[in-house]
């Protein structure tokens, strides 16, 4: 089926879980919350229990409700030929639409077993486009940090290129929608992502997430989106 907003594409190669919540337009599914592929207190030290079950059935909830809402209303304006409708849905269907495909990503970057660096293919594209692992880290986490306001920091392919790109998005921006960049590694920055244990110092929680990002996952992505 066609998809009608490119920003609501996931990308067909990532967890067939988390993708089927993602229909288009024209089909009567809804979109639905993506279970955790782990339990809440299970990145605990470094992101606790209470973060992680607010950020996941308040939040991530709220986007994927507010896109089934904005949806509905398109629906009816398309079928009724109301074109000034459907346009001003858009910034609705862009800002829930990415909330909802870009935390579905950022639950399976996360993982109890996580951290260390990665291995194989992924290790030595990192090598080749930023010099070292520190350096990639480095990189990320400063692009991440230095986002103003809410947004999130992202490791992408670009496939035109070949090549891994850091990028940062404001708000609920995709990355694929907005840059082409197809989304490898995303950290969340906005401040229901940390707060509640980090405060205000958002450096303090990029340092922290470091210990959880799954790099199976994030290899797997690569991997595969390179085919």
């Amino acid at each position: 089926m066609e998809i009608l907003f490119p920003w609501l594409r996931y990308h067909p190669r990532s967890s067939a879980k988390l993708v089927a919540p993602l229909g288009c337009l024209v089909s009567r599914q809804k979109h639905t919350l993506p279970d955790l592929p782990y339990d809440y207190a299970a990145l605990e030290p470094h992101i606790n229990a209470e973060i992680m079950q607010l950020h996941h059935s308040k939040h991530h909830a709220t986007y994927v409700n507010n896109l089934n809402v904005a949806e509905e209303k398109y629906k009816e304006a398309l079928a009724k030929g109301d074109v000034t409708t459907q346009v001003s849905l858009q910034p609705a269907l862009k800002f829930n639409g990415g909330g909802h495909i870009n935390h579905s990503i950022f639950w399976t970057n996360l993982s109890p077993n996580g951290g260390g660096e990665p291995k194989g293919e992924l290790m030595e594209a990192i090598k080749r486009d930023f010099g070292s692992f520190a350096n990639f880290k480095e990189k990320l986490t400063a692009v991440s940090v230095g986002v103003q306001g809410s947004g999130w920091g992202w490791l992408g392919y670009n496939k035109e290129q070949g090549r891994l790109q850091i990028a940062a998005c404001a708000n609920q921006d995709p990355l694929q929608g907005t840059t082409g960049l197809i989304p490898l590694l995303g950290i969340d920055v906005w401040e229901h992502a940390y707060y509640l244990q980090y405060k205000n110092v958002r450096p303090d929680y990029l340092k922290a997430i470091w210990n959880v990002i799954n790099w199976e996952n994030v290899s797997s992505r690569y991997a595969t989106c390179k085919k």
